[in-house]
């Protein structure tokens, strides 16, 4: 058992939905963050002063999946979440962590059939 989590552009969220469906993955959450990478933020002009916004929103996905989901999952993000062919700074991060045990609250099935 893997926990996906990535991070992209919230106006990738409806298309790497989508793309997440085509492989049948269902259950995610979805979470608003903040956070900056190589794009170290951008300037915006307020009230006619330039200010320095170094923290951009973010939509951070977490997905625990059974091992033979793991390679279909991160194709369905990269596919959803890349800005164009070649992709663009601030596409976002995918980070795959193991995932020790998972419980489901409402049997108390455990392991990959409470995934």
């Amino acid at each position: 058992m893997k926990l996906i989590i990535a991070i992209i552009q919230p106006a990738k969220l409806e298309a790497v939905k989508q793309a997440l469906t085509e492989v049948e993955v269902f259950r995610l959450t979805v979470m608003d963050v903040q956070g900056f990478g190589r794009q170290r933020g951008h300037a915006e002009v307020f009230r006619g002063h330039e200010i320095a916004v170094n923290l951009l929103r973010k939509v951070q996905l977490q997905i625990a999946v059974n091992d033979e989901f793991v390679e279909p999952t991160i194709e369905a993000i990269v596919r959803g979440g890349r800005t164009g062919d070649r992709g663009e700074i601030g596409d976002g991060k995918i980070f795959v962590l193991p995932m020790d045990e998972c419980v489901r609250i409402r049997t108390g099935e455990r392991g990959s059939e409470a995934i």
